[in-house]
């Protein structure tokens, strides 16, 4: 038997992989893609313009835009989409599990195959089927009928969830929180997508797994429970915040596995929030302010900050999106970076399988 090496829990540290896709410094607070600053791609790009990024590999002209539209617009009114929205939609009122549903609902309708048996213009139609199928599905379940192809994911997004066509203001802000949302290095749901592309699954299952990962709490559910902070804690954050450190509690919205500095989604956010304005988040800000100042104290020896959970809760809020579509929404901007990194998996033709320490009863 091969000696084997221990690691720390949690893979924390550990390179599983190379990529292209994307980096994290944790150290300096800082992300990108591809190279480009992510913060400066969300103020100034579209949500189809990263896609492009992400999953070709370059920011798209004006002639490649256009017909990259085109396909996203194809993909998401392809006859089989309609068949299984309908179905989803009678049958759960929970997005993430319609989603889950839908996707290998789909890839049987479209006959998907795995992606060790496609090239890489199949893949690629693959990564964007799939994907543009999201945001449709995921407002079906919400508004309990489906919109149909909406044209520009974003608008079309929040048309769909409020009734109305969204101003220009939340239009860019949404655009900016789900740029942000993309990518983040190798997360769980993430890596949990490149394990099952590394042994030649179809799209739709990568996808699915990764879904499933990002259900969890710890990952993917924190916008709400933000939230929900800032109304249990009301007119005196100061003193419910100190109850909760007090009994244990973990704080929702601050912390990050990887950022010992501020978190740049966080920073970016906070700016799209104080364009708005208002009482909320007056609220949100004042109680970040409390919260870091006690969180040092309680744990002086590791920074804790607010993170990107914190304020995607308050700009969704402020877009019109209810909390119960916070961690759906995330899963649609998440949808697009699992893509990226299915594809780049697939191209190498060694399946990830690491070792376990056994620490259980010996053999008899």
């Amino acid at each position: 038997m091969s000696e084997l090496i221990d690691v720390p829990r949690g893979l924390t540290g550990v390179v599983a992989a190379e990529t292209a896709i994307g980096d994290v410094d944790g150290e300096a607070g800082m992300y990108h893609y591809r190279g480009i600053p992510a913060v400066d791609l969300a103020r100034e790009r579209t949500f189809e313009d990263v896609w492009h990024l992400l999953v070709v590999g370059e920011l798209p002209d004006a002639t490649t835009r256009a017909s990259f539209l085109d396909r996203v617009a194809a993909a998401a009114a392809h006859p089989a989409v309609d068949r299984v929205v309908e179905t989803v939609v009678a049958r759960t009122d929970d997005p993430l599990t319609a989603l889950r549903a839908a996707w290998p609902l789909l890839a049987s309708a479209r006959g998907t195959r795995p992606l060790y048996d496609l090239d890489e213009r199949g893949r690629l139609d693959d990564a964007i089927a799939f994907a543009a199928v999201a945001p449709r599905v995921i407002a079906a379940v919400a508004r309990r009928a489906d919109p149909g192809p909406t044209g520009p994911v974003v608008s079309g997004y929040l048309a769909a969830l409020t009734g109305s066509h969204p101003d220009s203001a939340h239009e860019r802000a949404l655009t900016a929180y789900l740029i942000a949302a993309m990518d983040h290095g190798f997360n769980a749901s993430t890596f949990t997508a490149r394990v099952i592309a590394s042994t030649g699954a179809d799209m739709a299952a990568c996808l699915t797994g990764a879904l499933g990962a990002l259900s969890g709490p710890l990952h993917g559910g924190a916008p709400a429970r933000a939230l929900e902070s800032l109304d249990r804690a009301g007119e005196d954050p100061e003193a419910w915040i100190r109850g909760e450190l007090a009994a244990g509690r973990r704080l929702m919205g601050f912390g990050h596995a990887v950022y010992r500095t501020t978190d740049p989604r966080s920073a970016l956010l906070r700016k799209v929030a104080e364009g708005f304005g208002g009482p909320r988040v007056a609220q949100a800000l004042a109680f970040q302010g409390t919260a870091e100042r006690l969180l040092a104290q309680h744990k002086p020896d590791r920074p804790l900050h607010a993170n990107v959970e914190f304020y995607a809760a308050v700009v969704m809020e402020e877009c019109g999106i209810p909390p119960e579509m916070f961690t759906p929404t995330f899963a649609l901007a998440r949808t697009v970076g699992w893509t990226a990194h299915v594809l780049e998996q697939a191209r190498d033709p060694k399946i990830i399988r690491p070792s376990a320490r056994y620490v259980g009863r010996p053999p008899a």
